[in-house]
């Protein structure tokens, strides 16, 4: 499996949502912020996107599709100055998989929504993709319309496996916007994506996820990066923001945190199998990490305790 992969399996889409929309007119609509991911295509006409953390709205023509992967707020409009309505009250009456028809209808036409990943993986991964993925590639662009649209149908008219066929559809969309970043800008701060796209730092990342139960240390790192130790701790840091170790130590857990969730294996066999010898070693590490033991963990997972994390 490359890593690219082995990284984005590790979330596990828990909700969705997905509508038609179809606007005339002058309109601005306001869409508010959510801890999901936003994906979203237009398939006719042109609008503009504007984003609280982007200085300058973002022009969409045609087929164009964009990924929000923040917490934020946001605006489709015919002009960025149009005052904006709410879309929360307008998608009440709108049922999953159907369309929203706005101010008469006619000009633009899009479709699109929201999926929602489980546990603490998806801030920790998603935390370095940008706020805004604006998909401008024909095949991609094609790819998420066509993802898109079977996710809508699904919703539409549920069928056997209809979960399931949703958490692909989702991992897929979301692939498809880590392939875009990487292509439009490969060295533009990306963290762990763009250390894989880079040919040394590649090599020990990659060797990290295939084999996280190895005892790495900067120096073997180092070696299969064909750098120095220090020239390749440098740019590790510089590139990925943790230093080689820490970022193991996170995979690791990271890997427990699913073993925990989706497995009933126990917390020792858990713990050797992503590096650790002891339980005593796996849970100090774990709760450096994840800010409780595996045990506690797993338990507030079950719903035998309540609170948060920490």
């Amino acid at each position: 499996m490359d890593s690219i992969s082995a990284v984005l399996s590790l979330l596990k889409p828990k909700n969705h949502m997905f509508r038609g929309l179809v606007v005339g007119g002058a309109w601005s609509l306001n869409f508010p912020a959510t801890q999901s991911v936003r994906c979203y295509a237009l398939l006719s006409g042109d609008c503009w996107l504007v984003v609280d953390s982007v200085a300058d709205p973002i022009r969409l023509t045609r087929g164009d599709c964009f990924l929000l992967t923040r917490r934020q707020s946001f605006r489709l409009a015919s002009d960025p100055n149009e005052p904006s309505v709410e879309m929360a009250a307008l998608l009440s009456h709108t049922l999953e998989g159907g369309v929203l028809t706005y101010n008469g209808g006619g000009d633009v036409s899009g479709l699109g929504g929201f999926f929602e990943f489980e546990g603490p993986q998806a801030g920790m991964l998603l935390s370095r993709l940008p706020a805004v993925v604006h998909v401008r590639n024909a095949s991609s662009k094609a790819s998420l319309i066509a993802s898109m649209q079977l996710m809508m149908q699904e919703l539409r008219e549920p069928q056997a496996g209809a979960l399931l066929v949703a958490q692909h559809l989702a991992q897929m969309m979301l692939v498809l916007a880590v392939r875009t970043a990487l292509a439009e800008a490969p060295n533009e701060g990306l963290g762990w994506i763009s250390a894989l796209a880079d040919r040394q730092l590649g090599a020990a990342m990659n060797a990290i996820h295939d084999d996280p139960r190895q005892p790495w240390t900067l120096i073997s790192l180092a070696r299969l990066a064909n750098m120095s130790r220090s020239a390749f701790a440098v740019k590790f840091k510089e590139t990925v923001g943790t230093t080689p170790m820490e970022y193991l130590q996170r995979w690791r857990m990271m890997l427990a945190v699913d073993k925990l969730m989706n497995s009933n294996d126990p917390i020792s066999v858990i713990g050797m199998s992503v590096g650790y010898e002891s339980d005593s070693s796996f849970s100090t590490a774990f709760k450096r990490v994840m800010g409780c033991s595996p045990g506690r963990y797993s338990s507030m997972r079950s719903g035998e305790v309540v609170g948060s994390v920490g």
